[in-house]
């Protein structure tokens, strides 16, 4: 999918769908970080929070939240999207899913 920007240049989504999708050092650094954190958090109690991500890539990150919430009793899932709120039966009882514009939940959720 292409688009233009307002100053009339194309742009994509960085996307894994070609050999088009960066990633970078930072990248590798970043997911390193991200799997020491798992890593040094396992069994404990977890909070996966998952906002607007749809089914275009879910092995990325939902798929992983999952399970990581089906094999941790102490770990919460919670899911915010439009249209695609869901979680399976596995882990239901862990879970919280609200189905609306992440924006508009988070207003919702933090309004005193």
């Amino acid at each position: 999918m292409s688009t233009r920007l307002l100053c009339g240049a194309p742009m994509t989504m960085n996307l894994r769908s070609d050999d088009t999708f960066v990633q970078d050092d930072g990248r590798y650094r970043a997911s390193q970080c991200y799997d020491d954190f798992i890593r040094r958090h396992e069994g404990t109690r977890v909070f996966f929070l998952e906002l607007g991500v749809g089914m275009n890539t879910p092995v990325i990150i939902k798929y992983p939240f999952w399970r990581m919430t089906a094999q941790n009793p102490n770990a919460t899932y919670a899911c915010i999207n439009y249209g695609e709120a869901y979680a399976p039966e596995e882990i239901r009882k862990q879970a919280v899913c609200f189905n609306g514009d992440v924006g508009t939940v988070l207003e919702g959720i933090t309004a005193k």
